[in-house]
């Protein structure tokens, strides 16, 4: 998994933390102005990122071999990690309402970022991702729409409604996470890169959201459908990004290293996001 370490300066509050800029800058009007700040920004941090990840990856022969590597890095994942089992068996309600608060901005934006990279792909693909987006946002039913669905979350652990209040209290690698797929999905060269982050995303996710359904019925915690529902779709989900892959390649051809490239990548910011929010948590009294 990729190792992504903050700086101590960089920490949870802090005035003058590059990846808080750029979450800010992405979601600014993208003036020229706007436009060369973030592409300073992420020529400092992701492209050096993505160049570390492409001169230690072997070229993958084709889609086959793609997949296979995508299940095999689930399978690994699936075993667990010191900080999904403490999450899940020990926090406290406090720590877990840390945990909660941590990723307010990422379940408060879902999915807002991904809408740029459907123009970049052929008809067939772009069907497969708009599937993927309509059920993010509750197919138009605000109730069942995602982002809703985490303000419900919200207003249960008494944590605020408002996008604004958690800009500086989230830490330096869950923007990252935030950050990337503005990247994948507008800057990125390929769009290969982003149809393997997302693959890898939405397969990994009912896995990985046991973690907080475990502690969310343990905590008594009734508003945690978040998670449960991420259990049930994105099983879905995850088909749809392989049919989207699969008719990428039948349009325009694959180059499945960049599709396992944009995968490690995402699973490496999103694991040292997770982490680090837990380790943070468990500093609560």
């Amino acid at each position: 998994m990729l190792n992504v370490t903050p700086h101590p300066a960089n920490s949870p509050g802090s005035h003058d933390s590059p990846h808080k800029r750029l979450f800010l800058h992405n979601r600014a009007l993208q003036t020229s102005t706007v436009l060369a700040r973030i592409e300073e920004l992420e020529a400092a941090w992701i492209e050096p990122l993505v160049e570390d990840l492409a001169d230690r990856t072997p070229p993958l022969a084709g889609r086959a071999e793609w997949k296979e590597r995508l299940d095999g890095l689930l399978v690994l994942e699936r075993e667990g990690s010191p900080a999904g089992s403490y999450l899940a068996e020990k926090a406290t309600r406090a720590q877990f309402t840390h945990v909660v608060k941590e990723f307010a901005l990422d379940g408060l934006t879902e999915a807002q970022n991904f809408f740029p990279a459907v123009p970049r792909l052929p008809i067939r693909a772009q069907m497969a991702v708009m599937r993927v987006l309509i059920d993010e946002f509750g197919c138009g039913n605000l109730q069942q729409t995602h982002s809703k669905l985490y303000l419900d979350l919200l207003a249960e652990l008494g944590l605020p409604q408002e996008l604004e209040s958690f800009i500086d209290s989230t830490g330096d690698e869950t923007y990252a996470f935030l950050n990337v797929f503005y990247w994948l999905t507008q800057r990125a060269t390929d769009v290969e890169y982003f149809l393997g982050a997302l693959a890898y995303l939405e397969a990994s996710i009912p896995d990985a959201f046991q973690v907080q359904a475990r502690a969310c019925a343990r905590l008594g915690i009734a508003r945690g459908r978040y998670y449960t529902e991420h259990l049930h779709i994105d099983t879905f989900h995850m088909r749809e990004m392989q049919t989207a892959i699969k008719e990428y390649e039948a349009a325009r051809g694959l180059d499945a290293t960049k599709l396992w490239i944009g995968a490690r990548l995402l699973s490496g910011l999103i694991g040292s996001a997770f982490d680090a929010a837990v380790e943070r948590a468990r500093e609560v009294a």
